[in-house]
Formats: structure tokens, sequence, C-alpha cells
């Protein structure tokens, strides 16, 4: 089937650029905080300063070719790949659980090292989901009454990489996942009584899931009383908090934050946030919240002036992603919600979820350009 194009509108063009400063604005932000939240690790581990601000560096170039490619193809041309793109990232989720294939770090089959490249499957399987899901459910737009040809795919495509990614264990990306799949299936306009059913299921699910392996269980019950454990899984929440309260409102200036110094575990990943928080203070932690809300903001203008439903539909996927794995990693640092490892987009360290967000920012902006505004 050939797509046919569509030009783009003054109003989309501009609504893309919005979004384009706006991630540049955030890639450049996330590598100032890499180099400072490494500044000390890095000496003390690598012998370089800039061992990890560069590697982060290079995986920002990648990531604005890719963003760049993304945003100025036809993002429809994309809809023939989706079924293709589940597949391909079942294999990768697959081989990274194959000893000798996948590459095993502190207990986890996360990685795959490719040459000089070590790449997390896992942050790509959210961009295959978001394009299969958006595919059928454009296809099978009126026949959402039938729970058997659009909720039930999307369950066993998530079925699938939920069950390989607890096999790493990766539970934080499962409930990202999950948390998109259901925005999309209700704002495609599956029935509600459905998507309630689900939920509850899911919450049971994921309930269950945390109690069942003892890593887990120690840090649900962290996340109750973290100082129950001080010294173990309840030090990051404790150390994470105690760097946000010592930021105050202004914070104690880029690059002097104390809990890089060997007393937050992750900092440069995970709790980049409380970086943020310590070095620039509430008004930078603020700030850095607001731009998520922008981010949202826009996506959502996309979703609603999007010139189909497929360009809809992967808008508010795209969007609801970036959206709720902030959510997560913020409320994570702050100790509202468990530890899960789920990255700051755009933020964080780490090449595959760099690449991926910035992927998942070029199709908005694609979107974007064709916006009927």
């Amino acid at each position: 089937m050939r797509v046919a194009k569509k030009q783009t509108t003054p109003g989309g063009r501009a609504l893309a650029r919005m979004i384009g400063f706006l991630v540049l604005g955030l890639t450049l932000f996330g590598l100032v905080m890499v180099l400072s939240a490494t500044s000390v690790s890095g000496v003390y581990l690598e012998q370089s300063l800039l061992f990890q601000f560069s590697r982060q560096a290079l995986w920002a170039i990648v990531g604005a070719v890719v963003f760049l490619v993304l945003s100025r193809i036809d993002y429809r041309l994309l809809q023939r790949l989706a079924p293709a793109s589940v597949f391909i990232s079942t294999g990768f989720l697959i081989a990274v659980l194959i000893p000798g294939v996948g590459s095993n770090i502190n207990g986890s089959s996360r990685w795959l090292t490719i040459g000089p490249l070590t790449i997390q499957p896992a942050e790509f399987a959210k961009v295959a989901l978001v394009l299969f899901t958006a595919d059928l459910l454009t296809r099978r737009g009126k026949k959402m009454d039938r729970a058997d040809l659009t909720i039930r795919p999307v369950l066993v495509v998530l079925g699938v990489f939920g069950l390989l990614l607890l096999l790493q264990p990766k539970l934080g990306t499962v409930i990202v996942l999950t948390a998109v799949a259901l925005t999309m299936l209700f704002i495609a306009g599956s029935r509600l009584d459905h998507l309630a059913l689900i939920t509850v299921l899911g919450v049971i699910a994921a309930g269950v899931l945390a109690y069942s392996a003892e890593y887990r269980r120690a840090r649900m019950l962290a996340f109750l009383d973290p100082w129950a454990d001080p010294a173990g899984f309840g030090l990051q929440t404790i150390q994470s908090q105690v760097g946000i309260a010592s930021g105050g409102l202004f914070g104690v200036g880029l690059g002097g934050a104390r809990s890089k110094w060997g007393f937050l575990p992750h900092a440069h990943s995970d709790f980049i946030f409380a970086i943020v928080a310590e070095e620039i203070g509430l008004i930078g932690g603020i700030g850095l919240i607001l731009a998520f809300c922008l981010f949202g903001y826009l996506g959502i203008r996309v979703a609603i002036n999007a010139p189909d439903r497929f360009g809809m539909l992967l808008a508010a996927g795209l969007t609801s992603w970036i959206l709720f794995q902030a959510f997560l990693n913020i409320g994570m640092a702050i100790g509202l919600l468990p530890i899960t490892g789920e990255p700051l987009p755009f933020v964080s360290a780490g090449g595959s979820s760099l690449v991926s967000s910035l992927a998942a920012a070029g199709l908005l902006s694609s979107i974007g350009r064709k916006a009927k505004v």
C-alpha cells in the first residue's frame, strides 16, 4: 500500500521546532549533569574526568542523528514496520538471556555487547510496543468493542515482552510498558470495564511480583521504611533524600554535590534527579519537572491535531511513555515510589535510553510537522 504524502503545516512546523528545542535543551542539560555526577567516580574508577561524559556525548550525537532522520520522514512509513519491530525486539530480548551472548552485570542480563557498543534492548522494546499498538488499533478502529481483536493482541505482545523483561530482571520497564499500553487502549476507545478489570489484575500481579523475589521484596520493604535497612536496600532512598534536602532552594552550586562522593550509588543514572536538586536546588528540580510537563503539553497537542488516527495514537503512546518514565524516576528519587531502576529520559546516563528517548521525540516531531494547527 502506497502512503499518500501530506504536506507539513506552518503551525505544525512551529510545533515540531518547539519539540526539537525542548529536547535539545533537556539533552544538553543531561550532559552537564552527567559530567557533574561522574566527576568523582570517573577519576576514581576510570582515571578520567571525562570518561562517562564522553560516552554519553557520543550517544547523544547518535541520538541526535536518529532524531533528525525520524523527524523528517513520513511517520506513516513506519506503520508497515510495526509487526517486524515486535519480532526483532523479541529476538533481542531473548538474546540477552543466552549465556555468552548477553552481558551479565551485577546479576542482571540486560545488555548486548556488539563490538565497542553495549545496548539495552529493553529500551527499544518500548518503541516497538508503541508502534505495534498504534498500528493495530488504527487498522481495527471500527472494532474497538471486540476485545479479542484489539485488547487481546496488545496484551499478548505485552505479556511476551513482560516475561522476557522479568527474566532479566527489569520490572520497571514492564510497569512503563503496561501503563503505556493501557493509555493507548483507553484513548483508542476500548471499553472501560475491560480496561478496569485489566488494571485491577495488573496491580495485583505487580504486587505479587514485587514480593515474589527476595531482592524485590527487600526493595518494597525499604520503600515503606528505608531506615529499617539504612546501610542496605534503604541506602539509595535515604541518600537521595539527603541530597535533595541539602540543595535547599537554590542548591549548593553546579559541581558541588556531596552525594556523588560515594554516598549515592548510581548518582549519574537512576538518581540523577537527586544531583540536580542538590546542585541547583528546588528551583532547578521544579524547572526540570516543568520541562517534562511542557513535553507532555506539546505531545498532547500533537496527538489532538494529528492528521490521522495512526498519528494520534502514536503521539499519545510516545508522550505517555516519556511522562510515565519521568514520573517513575523522579518519584523514586524523592521517595514517593519504590526503586524501579528506570532512567530519567534525556537526562540520565545511558546510551540506549538516550537514543530511544530521542527516537520517540523524533517521531513525535514528525507527526507534529503535519499537525492541523
